[in-house]
């Protein structure tokens, strides 16, 4: 490994700890209930950062930045164990993890809002399917009551999550960028 990529390597690894430890902050300061009928399902904005990490380096930084802030959370916050700690993984690859995939193809703004829609449709779709498998064990109910709460909770909650992530994905990502270019650890 030449000088010149042993930097690369070790800015990237600055940058990864860093929107890490932003996003697991952000989980912990701000935890909002958004859908009343499910008080079980909370929205925090970690996803909105690990977004960013995303866009920057690729799908791969959405899934080390996800496992470590969710592990965080996990053995920190959290009281929902190993089932949170799984759906908080898989709904940000869900979301974030398409999201920068597309948007490693289309590198543009408009390719940004596109990655973005389907990172939310992704997530609304993927979870639905994991609420019904894991929520029967983490809510300790069985999987008719979860089926029940599909289209007045589940579903609105994601999308929602998705949409209030895309926005602030979209006004808050070139600015950070800039920021990181001028400090020199993103090229």
């Amino acid at each position: 490994m030449s000088m010149n990529e042993s930097s690369k390597a070790t800015k990237r690894i600055v940058v990864t700890a860093m929107l890490s430890a932003v996003a697991y902050v952000v989980m912990v300061a701000i935890h909002l209930n958004i859908v009343p009928a499910a008080p079980f399902l909370t929205y925090d904005p970690k996803d909105v950062i690990i977004s960013i990490g995303g866009f920057i380096y690729g799908p791969a930084e959405v899934l080390i930045i996800s496992v470590i802030v969710s592990f965080l959370e996990m053995i920190t916050v959290s009281d929902t164990g190993i089932i949170g700690f799984v759906m908080q993984v898989i709904a940000t690859l869900s979301f974030a993890g398409v999201a920068a995939l597309i948007y490693k193809k289309l590198h543009t703004r408009k390719g940004a809002l596109i990655s973005l829609v389907c990172g939310t449709l992704s997530m609304a779709v993927i979870m639905v399917l994991w609420n019904l498998l894991l929520s029967p064990l983490y809510l300790g109910t069985d999987r008719a009551t979860v089926a029940a709460m599909l289209v007045p909770a589940i579903i609105p909650f994601n999308v929602l999550k998705g949409v209030i992530n895309s926005v602030v994905v979209m006004l808050i990502y070139k600015p950070i960028v800039r920021a990181l270019r001028k400090t020199g650890f993103v090229i």
